[in-house]
């Protein structure tokens, strides 16, 4: 039981977190080492937990019209097409070289990538520059999938993180919009690695569900907040992701 109680209130905050601006596997798996689940087991574990969650943020931002129209519907699909086909490529990478060598290339990266949003003040809101041509906004989004897909498969956490701010920041799409597809492109991600751990069997089933539960909450009540408050709040929990992450690298866990 000591078991479930720790798990269970880090992945609802973990759920939350990761609906507003990604990174919520910072915390929940963590949570699941530190509650004594042995590493292989948890990270399948986790997929369980939050793939539920990322259900329910993704299911309500597409039904307050987070992505709207047939062009971004298609941009939305291929980019989770293209997200697929770079956890795949990341997953083999991964078996091939160290973690470690693409954890020392973020160090460099995340300041620059901090500094990037708190210069930005308007973070989301749009780009003063106005929106890209229909065809720069698909490469760009295309691209980003395809190379932070291959991140999460070899790496993974802040995944969600680094593509909302490609998606405000490269693409221009306003934060409504770069949330939702965000969250359709880690959904894909999410369901192709559960469905790998299912195959061998390679998680607790049983705390990953109750966990899923919190999660499911976590999220509800964090995409709420995205939907009422948008940039607002994104902004400032994006940067906090920025910093747990980077603090994560340089200590080596």
């Amino acid at each position: 039981m000591k078991t479930y109680l720790i798990v269970w209130p880090l992945v609802f905050l973990a759920g939350f977190v990761d609906s507003i601006a990604g990174g919520g596997g910072l915390i929940s798996l963590p949570a699941y080492i530190i509650a004594g689940v042995p590493a292989h087991i948890a990270i399948g574990t986790n997929k369980v937990s939050s793939s539920m969650g990322t259900v329910i943020s993704t299911a309500r931002y597409l039904k307050n019209g987070y992505i709207k129209g047939r062009k971004l519907i298609t941009l939305s699909i291929c980019a989770c097409i293209s997200a697929l086909i770079g956890s795949m490529i990341g997953s083999r990478l991964s078996l091939l070289a160290s973690d470690q060598i693409l954890k020392n290339l973020m160090i460099p990266v995340l300041p620059i990538v901090a500094f990037y949003v708190l210069k930005n003040k308007n973070f989301g809101a749009g780009s003063e520059k106005g929106p890209l041509s229909d065809t720069a906004t698909f490469a760009v989004a295309i691209c980003a999938s395809l190379v932070i897909g291959m991140y999460d498969g070899f790496y993974g956490p802040g995944t969600g993180t680094f593509l909302l701010i490609v998606l405000t920041g490269l693409a221009r799409l306003d934060v409504q919009t770069a949330s939702g597809m965000t969250k359709m492109i880690n959904l894909s991600s999410n369901l192709a690695a559960l469905t790998t751990f299912l195959i061998h069997g390679t998680a607790n089933y049983t705390l990953g569900l109750s966990a899923g539960l919190f999660c499911i909450a976590g999220h509800y009540i964090g995409s709420g907040l995205v939907v009422h408050n948008g940039q607002k709040i994104v902004r400032p929990v994006v940067l906090v992701v920025l910093a747990i992450l980077f603090i994560k690298i340089l200590s080596g866990n």
